[in-house]
């Protein structure tokens, strides 16, 4: 049975507020709001089913910087939360869950050590998701500040084949532009995996959303979008997106 399409709205954090980069560049940051927590019961009461919240700092320097204000997201919505950002420890990852986030998603390290995520996937199953993210094919790292040797399609095959339960696919020309998802490298992704695909970047109107319903049909492992400046911005709407 197909599972639903859903939106994860965006809930980015850098230095205590929510911001969005564009193509993940720290000094093109516009800052929304200095209360993630408000921002995130925002979302909830228009029907967001899930969020996903990101530690920029923590992406950047590799380690948690936001935590407080994920605590105060988590006090403040009742819906499962996914969160990325600096998470490159067992520790981390295990902190991230008892804290109450639903699911982690690693990026760097699991590009340094496949092994690592085999190791989070045998001790929290489902609750682990890899961040492949992509800059003209090739795997960025490091708050996408480093491209790797891998491309997205070879990493998003490996890490599939070690059992990781869901892929967060970001293409990071698109994010934050506003111009349209890849969805050329969306479905490229989707079918060389078995895994659960969420797409990431370019969002910028319904049809956007539309388009990438339509690859989830040929896709079936296509389960959802991550959308921020649109929403941000007021180009789409959660509640007519949830319709």
């Amino acid at each position: 049975m197909k599972k639903p399409f859903l939106i994860y709205p965006a809930v980015d954090l850098k230095g205590g507020n929510v911001v969005r980069l564009q193509q993940g560049r720290a000094d093109a940051e516009t800052v929304y709001s200095n209360d993630p927590a408000a921002v995130a019961r925002r979302w909830a009461c228009d029907g967001a089913r899930w969020l996903h919240v990101v530690d920029l700092d923590g992406a950047f320097t590799g380690e948690p910087r936001n935590w407080d204000n994920v605590r105060a997201i988590l006090e403040a919505v009742q819906i499962p939360v996914q969160l990325g950002g600096g998470l490159r420890t067992r520790e981390q990852v295990a902190s991230a869950l008892a804290m109450g986030v639903t699911r982690v998603v690693v990026g760097t390290k699991a590009c340094e050590s496949p092994e690592f995520v085999r190791a989070l996937v045998k001790e929290f199953g489902n609750r682990i998701a890899v961040g492949v993210d992509a800059r003209d094919g090739f795997v960025a790292v490091k708050g996408w500040v480093e491209k790797t040797r891998w491309t997205a399609v070879e990493f998003a095959q490996r890490i599939g084949q070690i059992g990781v339960g869901t892929i967060v696919f970001t293409d990071v020309s698109t994010d934050g532009m506003l111009r349209g998802p890849n969805v050329t490298a969306i479905s490229e992704i989707c079918a060389a995996v078995q895994c659960d695909v969420l797409a990431s970047g370019g969002v910028s109107q319904t049809e956007d959303v539309s388009r990438l319903k339509v690859v989830s049909f040929e896709h079936p492992n296509l389960v959802g979008v991550i959308i921020g400046k649109a929403l941000y911005d007021g180009r789409v709407t959660l509640r007519a997106l949830q319709e």
